[in-house]
């Protein structure tokens, strides 16, 4: 395409890097990288004639996809990140909107598509984003027998997050996540009040909480808001991640499951690796499930175990 300034722009496929071998440009509209076949070729061959003119400059405009090179991209020096919503663009009919997020909010696809977002996970991640899909029951009736809310306490009483998470164990030998009521900023009495908004919703029949930091605090804070409220101690003895892995190992089974979206505590989840937590912060969301997760279906130590009947 020739401009009348003579400038001449010149169009290549993200679906045949080789092209792009010796070409060289001042300027480069990468469209929808997220979505091209041959990505990482075509990026690299791009960048290889990007040698013209005092600077030479970028421009990437796409739906979240390919997040290996995505974050590559992100992490080169200059770059600078901007994002939207599909509910932003007031060009889009009201009824649409309504439409496709009634059908797709909270998914995987709906937070890529609707809202822009490069969801990441650890390189040899226990949860990855393709497991949870594959490990996700639409909300409804599930016929729990036993319920528990597992609680990863504020390591201070200065407000810190709070990791409150509903599980219970259906007729068919499921473990099955519930529900999310974890909070931030909160104050003990506020936070324990929420532990026992949950329990009583969901008819748990006790919360698992980690005392590790504040002992018999965490105990006499959940007391005092409910004293019949059935609390159960826990102390952690191991690292997060191993105490995460038997719990991981039940999702890869088909023994644990997600009932509908929790894009916060999924994020956590696909941070976790053998090594370590990866991600940013802490995994408030996550202990708290593994806790709840392990009381249900591993007897409460986080280990496998053999009964006899």
């Amino acid at each position: 395409m020739r401009f009348e300034s003579g400038a001449v722009a010149h169009a290549f496929s993200g679906a045949d890097g080789e092209r792009l071998r010796g070409p060289q440009h001042h300027f480069a509209w990468a469209d929808e990288l997220g979505k091209w076949r041959d990505a990482d070729n075509s990026w690299d061959n791009l960048m290889m004639g990007m040698r013209l003119g005092p600077q030479p400059r970028v421009l990437v405009t796409t739906t979240p996809g390919n997040t290996g090179l995505l974050k590559r991209i992100k992490a080169l020096p200059g770059v600078a990140v901007r994002g939207g919503r599909t509910r932003e663009n007031v060009d889009l009919p009201p009824a649409f909107i309504q439409a496709i997020e009634a059908a797709y909010a909270g998914t995987r696809l709906g937070r890529q598509e609707l809202d822009g977002e490069l969801l990441e996970e650890a390189d040899g991640a226990l949860w990855t984003r393709d497991l949870l899909e594959a490990r996700r029951l639409m909300p409804g009736p599930l016929g729990c027998v036993r319920v528990v809310v597992g609680v990863d306490p504020p390591a201070t009483a200065e407000g810190d997050a709070c990791g409150i998470l509903v599980c219970g164990l259906t007729r068919d030998g499921r473990g099955v996540v519930l529900a999310d009521a974890s909070c931030r900023g909160e104050r003990p009495d506020r936070w324990a009040r929420k532990v026992v908004a949950a329990a009583d919703s969901w008819g748990a029949e006790r919360v698992v909480a980690e005392a590790n930091n504040g002992g018999d605090m965490v105990l006499s804070v959940l007391k005092g808001a409910a004293p019949m409220l059935a609390v159960r101690k826990v102390h952690a003895t191991r690292g997060k991640a191993a105490r995460a892995e038997p719990v991981a190992a039940l999702f890869e089974s088909g023994r644990c499951w997600l009932a509908g979206f929790f894009p916060e505590l999924e994020d956590e989840l696909t941070g976790f690796t053998p090594g370590g937590y990866t991600a940013r912060g802490s995994p408030y969301r996550a202990d708290a499930m593994v806790w709840a997760l392990s009381e249900l279906m591993l007897g409460g130590g986080g280990r496998p175990m053999v009964r006899g009947l």
